[in-house]
Parts: C-alpha cells; sequence; structure tokens
C-alpha cells in the first residue's frame, strides 16, 4: 500500500458499502472518514447524523467527536439524543450505524466493556455508549477494527453489543426484529458474515496484504476461500478523502 495508507484503504472501503438513500449513524475516527467518503463518492443521497443529535450537517469541517459542535454545522436540524435514536430504530428508515470495539468474536458479537473479569477487570474500557442500541436496532451495522488476535478472539470478554449471537438465526429467536454486523473494516482486510452460518469470513484482503498475514493475525479459524484482492482506491477517491474529507488532517494524519 505505498500510495495510500491502510486508514485510507479503510475509509475508502467502508464508504463502498454505501448507498443513497442510506442513514449513516456515524461515530468518531474513520468511521468519519468513511461517512464522508460515503457521502462526496458513492452517496451522495445519503444522510449521515450523530447520536448527539446532528441531523444531516454539512461536514465542511470533519468532527473530532459527537459532541463537537461541528457535528451541528449546516444541519438540517439540530435534535437531540432521543431523536437521533429515533432514527435508528425507524422501520421505515434503512440505517447502518459505524462502530468500533476493542474485542470482536467470529459472530460478530463486539466487547467494548472491559479486559478480563467484569467485577475486576485488567483494562475497563468507557463503556457501550450508544453502541448496543444501534447494533441492536439498526438495519445494520459496519465495525471499525486494527487487525490483531487480541481484538479478534474466539470468545469475548464482555458482551457489549449483540452481533449474530451464536450464528445462524440465533439472533432472530431472540428478539431482534432486524440488523445484525454487516462487515468488519481492518487496516489489513475487509471481512463478512455468511448468510448461513453467520460466521465471519475473509472477502477482501488488501493490495499488499497476504492471506497468511491476516489468518496469523485473528485468534479464530478463518475461512479464507472466498477472498479477493481489494480494489485500490482510485486516484480520485484519495483526492476527495485528503483534499475535501479530511483536508486538515485531522484524522487521517
Amino acid at each position: 500500500m505505498s500510495d495510500f495508507t491502510a486508514r485510507e484503504m479503510m475509509a475508502i472501503a467502508a464508504g463502498r458499502f454505501i448507498s443513497d438513500g442510506d442513514i449513516l449513524f456515524a461515530g468518531t475516527g474513520v468511521a468519519l472518514l468513511a461517512a464522508g467518503c460515503a457521502k462526496r463518492i458513492h452517496a451522495p443521497e445519503a444522510t449521515v447524523f450523530f447520536e448527539t443529535g446532528g441531523i444531516d450537517p454539512s461536514l465542511e469541517e470533519i468532527p473530532l467527536a459527537v459532541a463537537d459542535s461541528r457535528v451541528m454545522y449546516g444541519t438540517c436540524i439540530n435534535a437531540g439524543i432521543i431523536e437521533a435514536f429515533s432514527y435508528i430504530a425507524s422501520p421505515r428508515l434503512h440505517t447502518i450505524a459505524f462502530l468500533g470495539a476493542a474485542q470482536i468474536d467470529k459472530y460478530g458479537n463486539l466487547n467494548s466493556t472491559c479486559i478480563g473479569e467484569y467485577e475486576h477487570p485488567t483494562v475497563r474500557f468507557s463503556g457501550s455508549g450508544g453502541a448496543c442500541d444501534a447494533a441492536s436496532l439498526a438495519s445494520a451495522y459496519i465495525v471499525f477494527m486494527e487487525h490483531g488476535k487480541r481484538k479478534f478472539v474466539e470468545k469475548l470478554d464482555y458482551v457489549t453489543s449483540p452481533g449474530w449471537l451464536e450464528g445462524g438465526d440465533t439472533r432472530r429467536r431472540a428478539g431482534f426484529a432486524r440488523g445484525g454486523p454487516l462487515a468488519v473494516v481492518t487496516d489489513l482486510c475487509v471481512l463478512k458474515f455468511d448468510d448461513a452460518t453467520k460466521e465471519m469470513y475473509l472477502a477482501e484482503r488488501y493490495p499488499g496484504v497476504s492471506v497468511e498475514h491476516i489468518v496469523a493475525n485473528t485468534g479464530f479459524a478463518l475461512d479464507v476461500t472466498r477472498a479477493v484482492e481489494a480494489v485500490p482506491p482510485s486516484s480520485e477517491e484519495l483526492r476527495i478523502l485528503r483534499e475535501e474529507v479530511d483536508p486538515q488532517r485531522l484524522i487521517l494524519g
């Protein structure tokens, strides 16, 4: 990836999942870059919103957090948390949430709460925030992760946000009317979930990244039989990302 960084590849790869009419629940970091790429490249008629209530902001300057006042600039409405989560849950809208986590398992369940036992953790994180609500209520969600064995684990230390639970139809049987993880976008690859088993599989490896390297950095068995090389970012995609989405390089670095 000599002509582009892993972070740039992640943002552009995630943006490609978005279509016109989608309602994007944006987090922070790379998720914001992906939302910007989606709006400016693939889906200009998509709508970005934030849990703090900024609905369809102009994103002329990229916010650094959901409480950053830039999430309210140029919006169609400045609402609040209740309205924001009402949009996520609306059965009339196709909502896609961009989420992150400290751990993920092969069914896309997420941990953003702690490492170790809950009562006596070795590391305590900030917790769910709105992630559990989004994972439970959105039409789908996309996860952003650094790829490593400590993050891609056989068993989570704590289930903060539900994915496909134990695979198959267990999510539906647990009472979730819709949703589930659509994809996982890492600094090495894009992973998707089998339609029947709901187990994670390698869908796209980034240019210059080997299948062996991805497998070596995954803490569970990974189906690689469907893997193809990801389409690298075009010069125009990179220009838009660098010059329009984050010209100050607040997240690109």
